[in-house]
């Protein structure tokens, strides 16, 4: 083979280095190093796998040299990868034991087989390399929005070319009935990308809630630049959105500029979302508002927010009902997955018919309990008092103030009310004593005989069974069952006990069985106290 033709083949393996690096938008080094292995493969088929075959292609020249590593050692157990020390200083008089001597070897004339293994080398080589340059490139452009060209459609899911990598919209990340052919340009959002055996997965969707908001942010210039916040979204994809929005600026209306002029703002992100329609709500830190704005077009007469369990109760005019509930539920499953709380809905017929059963029950409550006449009892109720403790332990002159009462009855009332409880007491003890509940928990300061029935009734009946519960055992919880947020019921349920008492008690008990000291609770107690000043301070200095 004469010069010129070897410069040609050293040329041409360059060329086509530089072509697949910059098709594949690799780097070049990742190509030549991908053909030096595929050369090493087709050099060991030839001189045998035992051997440790080297190839190296200069990146400059495009010349290819191979060789084979052979290990200096004292005594030789084999040959193709090892040499004697006495040989190595032949070839090299600096040589010793552990070095590496290089053995130069003619190039390999590649046999039609060799030549295609070497192939199936380089392509996988430069395809490994591929999909790692498109995962680095995408895997922090998690909550873009990216616009491709369809591809292909398999099994209802969309493949999306982006120019430098390939990207899939599953069928339940489209739009219903929405349908893409091949070559048809798409907008969607980045909401995943991994690493898979076939190489790096971007995972686009057009139905995430975070999609209308980042539509909305490309559609409304206040929101690309901080003026305007988005709170929150909640979607019903293809059919209705709620979306909260937030003016960091007095003189801004954030629901009119997410809106525009006629409309044009909403407009744009309604086209592109297939005409889902959307309501533009404005966020309030306070929840009832923000609740009441949330269930709009629907008008709210009053709510009642139960904080700690994350629920509303919200009475609407009858002839609202169905419009704060919507089609399927629609209006109000939105509004409950926008503000986070479990809302309840009810006519104000609904309301007086339970205020009235309630006013029943506590009348009968009263007359029963304290011997009274209904009269009496209907007084008691009108002014608020709800149960027999309230009687027993509140100020006299509130019982004689109630018109129709005066101080003899007031007190009468309130002696009846404490026989009633001194009673109930009496027997709840004789019934904490069968239970085999402990006395020693009496010690904890807020325990009555009626929670200690309640108590063993659930299994607690040490000082050391009582120190094991946990806040949420004492009190409750909740938790999703079959899409539904259901209550658990706690051990204590009825006593109106909440969580900051319900750890005190817990606490209580832990000192008592030795677990913790009262140090270690006021040390802890001070680092709590430590840490808050430090928000405070922090936040003034912001200010």
């Amino acid at each position: 083979m004469s010069n010129a033709a070897v410069s040609a083949n050293r040329l041409e393996l360059l060329q086509i280095a530089d072509a697949v690096a910059r098709e594949k938008s690799i780097d070049k080094t990742v190509v030549i190093g991908a053909m030096e292995d595929a050369i090493q493969k087709a050099a060991r088929s030839r001189y045998g796998q035992e051997n440790d075959i080297r190839a190296e292609i200069d990146p400059k020249t495009g010349e290819t040299r191979l060789y084979r590593l052979l290990n200096v050692v004292e005594g030789v157990e084999n040959d193709s990868t090892e040499i004697s020390l006495a040989e190595a200083t032949r070839r090299n008089p600096a040589a010793q034991i552990g070095d590496f001597i290089s053995e130069n070897l003619p190039p390999v004339d590649f046999s039609r087989v060799a030549a295609q293994t070497a192939k199936q080398v380089i392509v996988q080589k430069v395809r490994d390399a591929e999909r790692e340059r498109q995962y680095e490139e995408y895997k922090d452009r998690i909550g873009e929005i990216v616009h491709g060209v369809v591809k292909r459609a398999e099994y209802g899911n969309v493949i999306v070319d982006l120019g430098r990598a390939e990207a899939i919209v599953r069928r339940d990340e489209l739009l219903p009935r929405e349908t893409f052919r091949n070559g048809d340009r798409v907008r969607a959002y980045i909401y995943d990308v991994r690493r898979e055996q076939r190489g790096p997965q971007i995972f686009l969707s057009r139905n995430h809630p975070q999609f209308m908001a980042r539509l909305f942010a490309q559609e409304v210039p206040e929101i690309y630049d901080g003026i305007i916040e988005i709170k929150a979204v909640a979607r019903d994809a293809g059919s209705r959105a709620k979306i909260a929005v937030l003016s960091n600026d007095g003189s801004i209306d954030p629901v009119g500029a997410c809106v525009g002029m006629r409309g044009s703002r909403v407009q744009a992100v309604v086209n592109e979302l297939q005409g889902e329609k959307i309501d533009i709500i404005q966020w309030s830190p306070d929840a009832a508002t923000f609740i009441v704005n949330a269930l709009a077009p629907a008008e709210v007469v009053k709510v009642v927010l139960d904080e700690e369990a994350e629920r509303i109760e919200v009475v609407v005019p009858d002839d609202q009902l169905s419009l704060a509930i919507g089609r399927r539920g629609q209006n109000v499953r939105l509004a409950s997955q926008l503000t986070g709380w479990y809302i309840d809905i009810l006519t104000e017929a609904d309301e007086s018919e339970r205020r009235q059963e309630e006013f029943q029950q506590r009348t009968e409550l009263f007359t029963t309990c304290l011997d009274v006449d209904e009269v009496i009892a209907q007084l008691l109720t009108s002014e608020g008092f709800a149960s027999i403790e309230e009687v027993a332990y509140v100020e006299l002159y509130e019982l004689a103030d109630i018109e129709g009462f005066d101080e003899d009855t007031a007190e009468e009332l309130q002696n009846r009310a404490k026989d009633y409880l001194e009673q109930k007491t009496t027997e709840a003890d004789k019934k904490r004593r069968e239970l085999g509940v402990a006395d020693e928990l009496y010690e904890i300061s807020g325990l009555t005989a009626p929670m200690l029935v309640k108590l063993g009734e659930n299994d607690v009946k040490s000082m050391e069974d009582f120190a094991g519960c946990a806040t949420d055992d004492l009190i409750g919880w909740y938790e999703n069952v079959e899409g539904e947020r259901t209550r658990m019921p706690g051990f204590l349920d009825g006593f109106e006990v909440d969580a900051d008492q319900a750890n005190v008690l817990i606490m209580a008990a832990r000192v008592k069985a030795g677990w913790v000291t009262e140090e270690d609770l006021a040390a802890a107690e001070d680092g709590e106290q430590t840490e808050e000043e430090g928000e405070e301070n922090a936040s003034a200095t912001a200010e």
